[in-house]
């Protein structure tokens, strides 16, 4: 089994413990309503939701997507940090063992938050992902960070 290791970084004008709020305390919640085009809910399937529990996030029918599992290893919400991995589901495909994720919101200078990204693709045999097939979900993943972060500044009083 190998690992690819890529690295990203969003910005923006929200301040952290609001960001950190809409995208990992209550992410279950939010994204199926502002993503219902794409996601039906969103539930636990194992543990209390916190660090050990799995989540399946149910897809609309008819996309190309049916289903995804994660597992949470840890939400700090003191140091605004998340740890979780994708576990199970169409995009792991035949290539991929499970896909990890280190996510950090710190504070920027400008009372904004900059969300630091490590994702780990842990892949069968010697196959190495490519930054092509990395940017496919890199892009649905800022697809939603920017759907949270337009509630968000639409919604000023929200996680206030």
């Amino acid at each position: 089994m190998g690992v690819s290791t890529f690295t990203h970084e969003s910005t923006t004008t929200i301040a952290p413990t609001r960001l950190f709020k809409g995208l990992v305390l209550d992410f279950d919640s939010l994204v199926p309503k502002l993503l219902s085009h794409d996601v039906k809910s969103i539930e636990v399937v194992e543990g209390d939701g916190g660090a050990g529990s799995i989540k399946q996030m149910n897809f609309v029918e008819g996309g190309p997507i049916k289903y995804l599992k994660h597992k949470i290893h840890a939400i700090d919400d003191k140091n605004l940090e998340t740890k979780y991995s994708l576990i199970e589901g169409d995009v792991l495909g035949d290539k991929l063992e499970s896909i990890a994720y280190d996510v950090k919101f710190e504070a920027a200078g400008d009372g904004g938050c900059v969300c630091k990204t490590t994702t780990e693709y842990h892949t069968k045999g010697d196959y190495v992902v490519s930054e092509e097939e990395h940017n496919v979900g890199k892009g649905k993943a800022i697809d939603l960070f920017k759907a949270i972060e337009a509630y968000l500044l639409a919604n000023p009083s929200v996680y206030a």
